[in-house]
């Protein structure tokens, strides 16, 4: 059965939502988002395990911990930056399992999404593995290990053929539309976080 749309649909409505009335980027429909855009991971099979790992893992160590700081101060939490203030200032921020390294993590793989499905869109000759090649050295690569980043050159080589990728993600919708809408609207979002992260000393942290 064809899906309705694109795979970018749920988060496209979705993304409408992510900002307050005032402008400021809220903790769950951000999140929301992000989920939304694994399901196209799952497409690529094994060849993503390892931003899969970047994002997922976060998302579930973020809810978590929303989910206990939500219900000891659901207001103070609404606010996506405002669990990193409060690490700042308690000087958790650094450890592995907070929301400020959480958030990096996540706001980093999505980088590397919206740099490939701009690839995808902007260069339609390019294979799969070279437009996640391109997109991998201009966003993760520099944060990632030596011994990820030969994992992810030997998980690229099991990356799906382009064309039937494409099939499989548009859906009855236009394909090149929406991930262009897709990436003109998280952009800026992902550009607000590693913003917010570096003026508190947090956006150069490397995988440990």
């Amino acid at each position: 059965m064809q899906m309705e749309g694109t795979v970018f649909t749920p988060s496209l409505a979705g993304m409408k939502h992510v900002k307050s009335e005032s402008g400021v980027i809220l903790t769950t429909p951000f999140l929301q988002v992000c989920k939304q855009i694994l399901p196209v991971l799952e497409k690529f099979g094994s060849a993503m395990s390892i931003v899969k790992t970047d994002i997922g893992g976060n998302i579930t160590v973020r809810r978590i911990q929303a989910g206990e700081k939500y219900a000891s101060d659901p207001t103070k939490y609404e606010q996506l930056h405002s669990m990193v203030k409060v690490e700042v200032s308690a000087k958790t921020a650094k450890s592995s399992s907070s929301c400020t390294n959480g958030l990096l993590w996540l706001t980093r793989a999505m980088d590397f999404l919206v740099a490939l499905f701009h690839n995808l869109v902007q260069h339609p000759e390019w294979q799969m593995p070279q437009a996640c090649s391109d997109a991998y050295s201009k966003t993760l690569k520099k944060w990632h290990s030596w011994l990820a980043t030969s994992s992810f050159s030997v998980a690229i080589k099991l990356a799906p053929d382009r064309k039937k990728f494409m099939e499989i993600i548009s859906g009855s919708g236009d394909i090149n539309a929406d991930i262009e809408k897709f990436c003109a609207t998280f952009s800026p979002l992902l550009e607000e976080n590693h913003k917010f992260l570096a003026s508190v000393g947090m956006d150069d942290l490397k995988a440990s």
